[in-house]
């Protein structure tokens, strides 16, 4: 299939329970795929926006292309998701429920097509957070006692 994965956001997991994902196409000019396929890119702070029934992605952070010119891009624009009809319907009935939000999870190379992963989530309360850390520093644990136990 040719999926490589550039980036992922692990802040969105952390700050949400995802429950469903879409993948989305995103329009983009030249210096921003290179930018892209370098691995100059973050997700951290960007989240997913419906305006006039077009899907828009802002804060996402492509930093400039080094070999670029004077017509390289605005690193942090808002740029636009490419989805169906039916699922950009989904996602406003499914972000209509109180307490739901789209945060993208990953973007990543299929196809040499980019395309951006958009998680539907419901955000944690801070004792959840917590509970989720404790829990991934047990199973740590748990796996560092048996791979010792196993030598």
């Amino acid at each position: 299939m040719g999926i490589k994965i550039i980036a992922t956001n692990k802040k969105a997991y952390h700050e949400y329970y995802i429950e469903e994902t879409f993948e989305a196409g995103i329009v983009l000019t030249g210096t921003e795929v290179k930018s892209i396929r370098v691995g100059k890119v973050n997700l951290k702070e960007s989240f997913c926006r419906i305006k006039d029934g077009e899907l828009f992605i802002n804060n996402m952070n492509i930093s400039p292309y080094d070999f670029g010119n004077r017509e390289n891009h605005d690193p942090t624009r808002m740029r636009k998701l490419l989805l169906h009809h039916a699922e950009i319907d989904k996602l406003i009935r499914l972000t209509e429920q109180k307490g739901m939000a789209m945060v993208p999870t990953k973007i990543y190379f299929k196809r040499n097509h980019v395309k951006l992963e958009i998680g539907i989530g419901r955000g944690k309360n801070l004792h959840d957070k917590r509970h989720t850390l404790k829990s991934k520093e047990a199973d740590r644990e748990m796996a560092k006692a048996l791979k010792s136990a196993f030598r």
